[in-house]
């Protein structure tokens, strides 16, 4: 049965299927550049477009990366386990530390394109915030680029009558980041809760995050909240889903 269920499989599944199983036993390793089109056309007596579909299914799945003018390549980018409790912790941002530290465990994190503004606050995040319509806000807009990846774009927006005039609003928020700043203004972090959805990238996007064709977003919002369920900041990341695995650990 199973042999009659792969052969009515597509020819483009069954191209990928034999692609990834040679990658998985090591006859592609990281880096490799995959057999092009017109091979796979020749090996399997297929059209270009099923040529075609088989290398773009196994770079939507994150396994492979297309690189202009050169060919498509096992993907050597190692997933990053965001572990979605522990990295929030205050043992974490509390003694100085990145909520990222644990996570990259020595690989190279770069922050790149901050930009700190004061803008009215969008009507979603007015809501969750408890602000009025149009009140300002500071907002942090920067790119996490691992290893020379990039991996996720955040958007923060934090009360501005909350955090004027301290460091929050500068570029570097220095040891802790914005959760230790926010600690010493007196509106410590107490509770997060995050939402998590999936959808396909814009084209700024897939620009900012460079992803390869057919690569979906993971949207993460998490809401900080301080003492007496204060909402003191929400975060909107858009993470690369390829170059991530999701880590949640707690007690029954």
């Amino acid at each position: 049965m199973a042999t009659e269920g792969a052969k009515r499989q597509p020819k483009y599944q069954r191209i990928a299927d034999a692609l990834r199983d040679a990658i998985q036993v090591g006859r592609y390793g990281p880096g490799d550049r995959l057999p092009g089109e017109n091979d796979l056309m020749a090996d399997y007596g297929v059209a270009r477009m099923t040529a075609r579909q088989a290398l773009g299914l196994l770079q939507s799945e994150g396994i492979a990366e297309s690189r202009q003018g050169a060919g498509v390549f096992v993907r050597s980018f190692r997933p990053l386990r965001r572990r979605g409790i522990t990295r929030l912790a205050q043992s974490q941002w509390g003694e100085g530390r990145s909520v990222w530290a644990a996570e990259t465990g020595g690989r190279v994190l770069v922050v790149d394109n901050v930009r700190v503004t004061e803008e009215p606050v969008p009507d979603g995040v007015a809501g969750v915030l408890g602000m009025e319509p149009g009140s300002p806000v500071c907002v942090r807009r920067r790119r996490f680029v691992l290893d020379g990846k990039p991996v996720l774009l955040a958007t923060s927006y934090l009360p501005a009558s909350l955090v004027a005039g301290s460091a929050v609003t500068r570029e570097d928020t220095g040891p802790g980041g914005v959760y230790a700043r926010l600690a010493e203004l007196g509106f410590k972090p107490v509770h997060f809760r995050e939402e998590i959805r999936s959808r396909m990238p814009s084209k700024a996007e897939a620009d900012d995050l460079q992803l390869s064709t057919g690569t979906p977003v993971m949207l993460i919002c998490r809401t900080a909240f301080a003492d007496e369920g204060r909402p003191v900041e929400v975060n909107e990341m858009t993470l690369d889903s390829a170059s991530y695995v999701l880590e949640y650990d707690f007690d029954a």
